[in-house]
């Protein structure tokens, strides 16, 4: 058979032909190799205002993406795609970030101090926690355009200082009030006119907060006493109520040379390891009932707590004077089972998604270093500029990160 005067089977390869030049890559010079974003992540480099875009699988940098701000305290959130990350700086910048590209998409500078942010349930919302001036604001995760603005001020017409800002399912956001001591729950359904629920008298100075992996309890550390505030967010209704109260009493109080942080916490063999405030201890904590289960002595003062991703071990570094070291451990004995000394200025920890790996920056050694976590071996060191963050693209699918 012809057709338009060409026989069938070359009419088939000519058809073949064009397929496939039309499913190719187009590559030209300088353009980005088409690949997915499921190992990418980022490590911050504090000093420079810049982040190093990573993978991984070859454990490689991708590109450097300078120009966002003072990065000095600052964390990221990922799109549900994994391809955008937004950043929140100290400076009160909000910056957007492409992965694959390795472009600044848009920053803009919302307040005067930042401390932090969340990405909402559906991916379309980012909502930013504010020290100066204290409160909530929310963009279009799109454009970075404005939505609203939720001022963080009590009864008595104070404002405060908003931390531990934690995306929840339902569409909302939970957050606490430093100054005030309150807990408030923000339904962004319509993120123009957020409704607030507040719940006041919480403890005093809550000074970060976590959500728990299956996104029911949020809680909150408190620094000016021994303890935490737990909210229920599926029977809200029931209010605040302290867990913990007391975990030091009757013992020195310790001077506190770092906030520990509780958003990186560890949930393993179905208890909770949480840092003690100005304490060499982690607490073990009955995920039931929230009650106490245990202590670790550990080597200093802890500043995150971080299961690995199968809940065997967790990972432990501290403040200093002892920032140098970090210590394992196993979450079927609770004993430390490793103790590495691998530099001073360890600051952040991250597994990759499967937990065969962790990636430890180390600060005042301009390096990350990569362990394997069943030998405890070191992998390779990549060169980084003061590093500081770790952050992940497999955080896009986890409550609370």
């Amino acid at each position: 058979m012809m057709r338009n005067g060409i026989s069938t089977g070359r009419w088939a390869m000519i058809c073949l032909a064009l397929g496939l030049m039309a499913s190719a890559p187009l590559h030209g010079e300088g353009e980005t190799p088409l690949r997915g974003t499921g190992d990418l992540g980022l490590v911050v480099e504090r000093a420079s205002g810049r982040i190093q875009v990573v993978e991984t699988t070859g454990r490689s940098v991708l590109y450097r993406i300078a120009g966002l701000g003072d990065l000095s305290h600052a964390a990221a959130v990922f799109s549900r795609d994994g391809r955008y990350a937004f950043l929140f700086a100290r400076d009160g910048g909000l910056s957007k970030v492409d992965l694959l590209t390795g472009q600044l998409v848009k920053r803009v500078v919302q307040a005067g101090n930042s401390i932090g942010g969340a990405i909402s349930q559906d991916g379309r919302l980012v909502a930013v926690a504010n020290y100066q001036p204290g409160g909530v604001r929310l963009f279009s995760a799109a454009d970075l355009a404005p939505l609203a603005e939720i001022p963080a001020v009590d009864a008595n017409g104070v404002r405060s200082k908003v931390v531990g800002l934690e995306d929840a399912t339902g569409q909302k956001f939970v957050f606490s009030l430093f100054d005030a001591g309150e807990i408030w729950v923000a339904d962004v359904g319509d993120p123009t006119r957020p409704v607030l629920t507040k719940h006041a008298n919480i403890g005093l100075q809550p000074y970060d907060a976590l959500i728990t992996p299956d996104g029911r309890s949020y809680i909150a550390g408190l620094f000016g006493e021994d303890g935490l505030a737990l909210l229920d967010l599926w029977h809200p209704e029931a209010g605040v109520r302290r867990i913990l109260a007391g975990y030091g009493r009757g013992e020195e109080q310790r001077p506190v040379y770092k906030m520990p942080h509780l958003e990186g916490w560890a949930m393993a063999n179905g208890v909770a390891f949480l840092p003690a405030v100005g304490r060499h201890e982690v607490l073990v904590v009955n995920s039931g009932d929230w009650r106490e289960q245990g202590r670790i002595a550990v080597h200093g003062q802890p500043v995150f707590v971080m299961a690995r991703p199968d809940g065997r071990q967790v990972w432990v570094n501290f403040a200093l004077p002892d920032n140098d070291t970090i210590q394992v451990i196993d979450a079927e004995s609770l004993k430390v089972v490793q103790t590495l000394r691998i530099g001073k200025g360890v600051m952040h920890m991250e597994f990759t998604p499967r937990g065969e790996e962790v990636w430890v920056s180390i600060r005042d050694e301009n390096r990350v270093d990569v362990f394997r976590t069943d030998d405890f071996s070191r992998v390779t060191s990549l060169p980084m500029e003061s590093p500081s963050g770790i952050f992940f693209t497999n955080r896009a699918h986890r409550i609370g990160l």
